[in-house]
């Protein structure tokens, strides 16, 4: 199979992610904001912003590669679902973090990632209200960051600090027996709460070291931002040290997982 996925391709998909947060932004800052309950077990919202972001991410992604499905969350709550046995499919969340959206909070993002035989392996996070964007693809050995104004810089995990690590958590989630235990084995020095793909991408730019999720999500919540980590020098992997976490699953539900930065934490 000829590569398709050249350093072009990443430039495209963190443009693509770039015009859609320009459709998202005029609804941020706009006064009120009008939303619909979905039809689902996480009781999550959809705003006008989602599905305009997502109309435009729709045909840019399908002009890079047409034969390529794209696995989008408005599609796919509209019953819409591609294809995706070839083992190659985009996964799309045109604004993750709507809660946090609704609720004014600049904590939301356009999430773009691809798939291949299960593995993320090229993933764009951009966050529009601070204009910070975030790149990672393991085929093409690169990880790096565009933050507000700033030139573009390299992304790596941290090594852990010895003196105690950094822990980000959601800002949805409320603390749980689970996580209480999981949080048992470390000594924490910092705790950072956070709405949608921030969190990993605290990790990718060595500012956090563990994001441990003891919560409903769907792989377009993490697929763009797993792929960032792991090209960073991070992993995303199952509770209890499990394996990887893979995408392409029965209804495209995660299991609860935990994304760690530098080896040594997951040792620990």
């Amino acid at each position: 199979m000829v590569e398709w996925l050249t350093p072009a391709v990443l430039e495209q998909v963190a443009t693509i992610c770039r015009e859609a947060g320009a459709v998202i932004m005029p609804h941020f800052e706009a006064e009120g904001m009008a939303f619909e309950n979905k039809d689902d077990a996480r009781r999550s919202q959809v705003t006008e912003a989602d599905t305009e972001a997502e109309a435009l991410i729709l045909p840019a992604l399908a002009a890079l590669n047409p034969a390529i499905p794209i696995v989008a969350e408005e599609e796919v709550a509209a019953g819409r679902v591609p294809d995706i046995s070839g083992g190659e499919f985009w996964l799309v969340d045109p604004l993750d973090g709507t809660k946090e959206f609704i609720k004014k909070i600049p904590e939301f993002t356009v999430n773009i990632g691809l798939i291949r035989n299960g593995r993320p392996v090229l993933g764009v996070v951009y966050s529009p209200a601070g204009n910070d964007l975030y790149a990672g693809c393991e085929v093409l050995g690169q990880a790096w960051q565009e933050r507000d104004g700033q030139a573009r810089a390299p992304l790596s995990v941290r090594p852990v600090d010895a003196g105690g690590i950094t822990i980000c958590l959601s800002r949805t989630y409320g603390q749980s027996v689970e996580l209480s235990h999981f949080l048992e084995r470390f000594t924490v020095e910092k705790q950072v709460d956070a709405g949608s793909s921030i969190k990993f991408c605290l990790i990718a730019r060595g500012e956090a070291d563990v994001y441990p999720r003891y919560g409903g999500s769907m792989e377009w919540d993490t697929a763009a931002a797993h792929a960032v980590l792991n090209a960073a020098g991070g992993r995303v992997c199952g509770i209890n040290d499990g394996p990887e976490l893979r995408y392409g699953k029965k209804e495209f539900r995660n299991p609860y997982f935990v994304a760690w930065g530098g080896p040594e934490i997951g040792a620990a």
